[in-house]
């Protein structure tokens, strides 16, 4: 008798203490399985964004075609913006701007980009990280001055000559590294490993 209660408090302990040992393997297994649906639907997510941009990847012609016109020259370390004023709000497949690296005579997509009056309530991606350009004048062939209002906008740009665009106030940028490698992150405004293009 003595034995088999002492059996049965055996049993009754190795039972809590590995009730106990299992609950934060469960706990862990839960974060990861949520980290990777996260994962996953961004990636399907971003899949959708490469399938609609896959013909403007190395082709700047038919971004032309599709309505994209220079807003900006080259950025250092940034690229070569083009927008199409046509597309005015979030929609994966459709990026208000792609940012292009150019070598010689060859044009290659590096980024997609979207621009928001304003920080946006809820991520418009998982994950998403922010940065900002200044309100500035913008002429047709992609030169652009800082300005605080369009008042301040001349007429031609200062030293191309070149018509007078649009003009737009301070904005909320997001780019998303989607056609060239960014080690500073997917989401991140500068590409250290566009550098070699600043002068190409």
């Amino acid at each position: 008798m003595r034995r088999s209660l002492i059996l049965a408090m055996l049993l009754a302990v190795a039972v809590v203490v590995s009730g106990a040992a299992a609950a934060p393997c469960t706990l862990r297994s839960a974060t990861a399985t949520k980290q990777t649906a996260v994962s996953q639907s961004l990636a399907v997510t971003l899949s959708r964004a490469r399938l609609a941009t896959a013909k403007y990847a190395t082709s700047l012609a038919a971004a032309r075609t599709a309505g994209y016109g220079i807003i900006t020259k080259m950025i250092p370390d940034m690229g070569f913006h083009f927008m199409n004023p046509k597309i005015t709000k979030f929609d994966v497949t459709k990026p208000m701007i792609l940012v292009y690296l150019k070598r010689g005579g060859n044009w290659q997509l590096g980024a997609l980009e979207w621009v928001f009056p304003s920080k946006p309530t809820g991520l418009p991606l998982t994950g998403a990280k922010y940065g900002s350009f200044p309100a500035a004048c913008h002429y047709a062939d992609g030169t652009f001055v800082p300005a605080t209002s369009q008042d301040a906008c001349a007429k031609t740009a200062p030293k191309t000559g070149a018509a007078f665009g649009f003009w737009h106030p301070d904005l909320v940028t997001l780019h998303v590294w989607l056609w060239y490698p960014n080690p500073d992150g997917l989401y991140a405004g500068m590409n250290p490993l566009v550098h070699p293009f600043n002068t190409a």
